[in-house]
């Protein structure tokens, strides 16, 4: 894909808005080595001052997931096509371009740890200079240990309990990869967040605090529960209630789980 093209698709991100009007310029090549994948990428938000705690970056959207969690706001993104939509070789020759102008890359998806070319992708945005940060559900722990000492920020999305996996991604034994993630960034002493996307038909506010005790207990610190989002969710059901969850879940909910965590923060649409 053209340069023209990757600016035409370059919203194709994470609130699924209108295509950037920033143009990608010149492209200048930056192919792997032979043998090597390339990542194959979905979308690009050229400037974000929200996905990377402290930093102005740009997010590289990874094509693939291998769950169907009904709050899922890129959809469009889950499946994984032949033909990458995005050639990887255009979004370094933006990410030159952005050299000094932003901080921090961050790799989010779909999931990018389901994608081969994963490592070899940080390993060239690292080049640049950029600090490098991930989203990540953990569908694939072996590949995001491997990645883990290339990172400067991680950001986990932990669904439920980790018993009660498969009622949020309808993929059984979904909870032990997440399980397995987690415990590799703890054990990795990356700067990360784990934070869970809560809708009352997905997980009660008994259950969130369950699964808080559970993550203090593990030793995670900083923890974020997201309020669910109709934007871009194409799951009517969760849509019909996602006017009225303004207030959940609650004072008290908010206050415990505030008690168990250093930094705690509920975010709301």
């Amino acid at each position: 894909m053209h340069a023209a093209d990757l600016a035409r698709h370059a919203a194709a991100a994470s609130d699924g808005g209108e295509p950037a009007k920033r143009p990608v310029h010149q492209r200048i090549r930056a192919t792997p080595p032979a043998g090597v994948p390339q990542l194959k990428v979905g979308g690009l938000t050229p400037f974000t001052a929200t996905d990377f705690p402290g930093l102005l970056a740009a997010v590289v959207f990874v094509q693939g997931c291998p769950w169907r969690c009904g709050y899922c706001h890129n959809p469009h993104l889950q499946p994984r096509t032949a033909a990458s939509p995005l050639d990887w070789t255009d979004i370094m020759a933006f990410m030159r371009r952005r050299v000094g102008l932003i901080d921090g890359v961050v790799f989010s998806g779909g999931e990018p740890t389901m994608d081969p070319g994963l490592d070899q992708a940080i390993r060239q945005a690292r080049s640049l200079g950029y600090r490098i940060g991930l989203h990540t559900g953990g569908t694939h722990p072996r590949r995001l240990a491997q990645v883990l000492p290339l990172l400067d920020w991680v950001g986990l999305d932990i669904k439920t309990g980790f018993e009660h996996y498969e009622r949020v991604t309808q993929v059984a034994g979904s909870g032990a990869p997440a399980r397995a993630s987690l415990q590799a960034v703890l054990d990795s002493g990356v700067n990360f967040e784990c934070r869970t996307t809560a809708h009352p038909d997905l997980i009660s506010s008994e259950e969130l605090l369950a699964l808080g005790r559970s993550l203090a207990n593990l030793g995670v610190s900083n923890y974020a529960v997201q309020i669910f989002r109709p934007q871009g969710c194409a799951d009517g059901a969760l849509n019909a209630q996602g006017q009225s969850l303004q207030d959940w879940p609650g004072d008290a909910t908010r206050a415990a789980l505030t008690a168990m965590f250093a930094s705690f923060q509920i975010r709301r649409p």
